[in-house]
């Protein structure tokens, strides 16, 4: 007769004794790799399991992936920080868990005072078979028409609203950085105009599916 399997239970919370943090469900954490030489794997944890004894923890986790493991790789406007959250499902030893982190949304990340160093974003879901993100739509700024990346400064028009890259209004990084009022070229007065040679181009949207070619 085959030997039973023994049961497993649901665990509310596991205390992961080698970095002495407490993990629920929902919680994101960082991962062991393979290979060493990589940085550590994102996840969220989606159900926490034990044996009988409350030993032998595993963990099912829906995994993050970065923008160069995805099929498109990583372009201009993804952050440094920035993670797609993925269709792909695994189920991990406790063990592999290197510490906690926070992936926050787009929008509250853009509003931290400071990004840490466990701090991450998600903006984008991720179909990791297709290359398919969700939304299907971003908006994109400046006269370059990209996706806002975080990690760039950008100059708003006081006008317009819209968003632009010191280097795409022919303006330096110290420059824009001492900028207290700014007019784009079609917002601007035409005293104004005078003195500024940038371009505006009105804020747009583009299918994220053409977000490999950008």
């Amino acid at each position: 007769m085959a030997k039973p399997k023994p049961s497993r239970r649901t665990l509310d919370s596991y205390t992961v004794k080698h970095i002495n943090k407490t993990i629920h469900a929902g919680d994101c954490v960082l991962m062991r790799p393979s290979d060493t030489s990589k940085p550590s794997y994102v996840a969220r944890v989606e159900k926490i399991e034990a044996d009988s004894r409350g030993a032998n923890v595993k963990i099912h986790v829906r995994w993050y992936y970065r923008p160069e493991e995805s099929i498109g790789g990583r372009r201009q406007f993804h952050g440094s920080k920035e993670l797609f959250l993925s269709d792909h499902f695994d189920i991990q030893s406790a063990d592999t868990i290197e510490g906690k982190c926070k992936v926050h949304n787009f929008k509250n990340y853009t509003k931290l005072d400071a990004v840490g160093n466990d701090d991450f974003f998600c903006r984008f879901e991720y179909n990791s078979s297709t290359g398919a993100f969700n939304p299907d739509r971003v908006a994109v700024y400046c006269k370059c028409e990209m996706p806002y990346n975080p990690d760039d400064l950008m100059v708003q028009c006081e006008g317009c609203s819209d968003w632009f890259h010191p280097t795409c209004i022919d303006m330096t990084i110290e420059e824009a950085k001492k900028v207290d009022h700014f007019y784009c070229h079609n917002c601007a007065s035409e005293d104004q105009k005078k003195l500024d040679n940038s371009h505006v181009a009105s804020t747009r949207h583009v299918d994220a599916k053409d977000l490999k070619s950008l």
